[in-house]
């Protein structure tokens, strides 16, 4: 019997991570989703169910990371999704909230690779989540913009450093079935318009996507836009 492929994914309690982890459960993996809260990241994995176990995991602490990582062995796949929402404006500025999201996105993510690196294998590949917004910003994304921009230019870093492990990142657009936004009619209905397809992103779609950049061994350092064709308006 083949062994397992072991999938981690950084902020699987919920939206695109939790639903990726889903598919990796029924499809047998074993998975080790990290939350902030032990009780609800425990949960989270009960209820993905299958070989999925959850620890708690605070990338805004990055010097805390290494131990909250101790007890996950081998890692065949890594996903960082975990995610910090700030509408952040530049005259209205909250250096405080910007730094929690930089350091979350971007040092939280580098300190995981840093910390997981020596147990992948050179047949491992990791996917970083980033947004649209680094190609689209809005009134308010200052530091939402910043950060997914700095995971456009992170994943290349980490393509050769980590090398033959390959790095990638998934940059979606608005996803309209994710907690946040599944009750914000509006702007799903927005995204559908601004995309050519005629409908917005979903989770599943995203998941697809994951799966994709994961397992094609000749795609690395790769920015992936999902958007149905948002950006060609």
């Amino acid at each position: 019997m083949p062994e397992r492929t072991r999938v981690v994914v950084i902020g699987g309690t919920s939206g695109i991570g939790r639903h990726f982890a889903r598919s990796c459960a029924a499809h047998g993996d074993d998975v080790t989703i990290t939350g902030r809260s032990t009780a609800r990241t425990e949960n989270a994995a009960r209820e993905i169910g299958g070989h999925t176990r959850g620890l708690a995991l605070e990338l805004a602490d990055p010097e805390g990371i290494a131990a909250a990582l101790a007890g996950v062995g081998r890692v065949d796949r890594l996903v960082l999704a975990a995610l910090e929402r700030d509408h952040n404006t530049v005259r209205a500025y909250r250096p405080a909230d910007a730094i929690r999201l930089l350091t979350v996105k971007l040092t939280g993510y580098t300190e995981v690779l840093h910390t997981l690196a020596p147990r992948m294998t050179d047949d491992s590949a990791a996917v970083l989540i980033g947004g649209l917004a680094s190609h689209r910003p809005y009134p308010g994304s200052t530091s939402v913009t910043t950060a997914n921009g700095g995971i456009t230019a992170l994943v290349r870093t980490l393509a050769v450093e980590l090398a033959p492990i390959r790095v990638n990142a998934l940059h979606p657009s608005i996803v309209a079935d994710t907690p946040f936004w599944s009750d914000k009619p509006a702007a799903r209905e927005a995204a559908a318009l601004g995309a050519r397809t005629g409908r917005p992103v979903t989770m599943e779609d995203c998941a697809h996507a994951i799966r994709f950049l994961l397992d094609n061994r000749a795609v690395n350092g790769v920015n992936l836009n999902l958007d149905g064709g948002e950006v060609l308006i």
